[in-house]
């Protein structure tokens, strides 16, 4: 796991540097997405609510569509898809504990699963490795973003 500006960014996951998320590959075409470290403290550092629209579970949603919800004392607004896809499931233990997305980032507080539909097309919007954080580390540099 790489620390950039105080955040912990594992290499080994594609990063929506845009809306500061990121995206696991689970095999096939299935992608589990989260926020980053980054998006819980811009968001104020504690969630109150994340939801993901039921209406998107089974349908596809374009890039940058909504899929999910997300409402701190700072900041609500849409989770958009880094990919386009179908969403398969998304995470219930947020209901209950929306925390889990800041508390355990790339862990229990993912946020949706979704099938990606145009993977090899959209690949290229994303980052990942050495490369993609180098680039992700200049984009906080730029906005004065941190961790700490």
């Amino acid at each position: 796991m790489a620390i950039i500006r105080g955040c912990n960014l594992p290499e080994d996951l594609y990063y929506y540097p845009e809306k500061h998320l990121w995206l696991k590959p689970l095999g096939g075409n299935l992608f589990r997405l989260g926020l980053t470290p980054i998006a819980g403290q811009l968001a104020g550092g504690k969630l109150n609510a994340v939801t993901i629209r039921a209406k998107n579970i089974g349908t596809e949603v374009a890039q940058g569509k909504s899929l999910a919800t997300l409402e701190s004392a700072k900041f609500v607004g849409p989770v958009p898809a880094p990919i386009s896809g179908i969403v398969r499931r998304g995470n219930e233990q947020l209901a209950a504990n929306p925390d889990l997305v800041i508390s355990d980032p790339y862990g229990e507080g993912w946020i949706a699963e979704i099938e990606a539909t145009k993977w090899e097309e959209e690949k290229a919007s994303l980052l990942t490795g050495p490369d993609g954080l180098a680039a992700y580390e200049q984009k906080l540099e730029a906005a004065n973003i941190s961790c700490h």
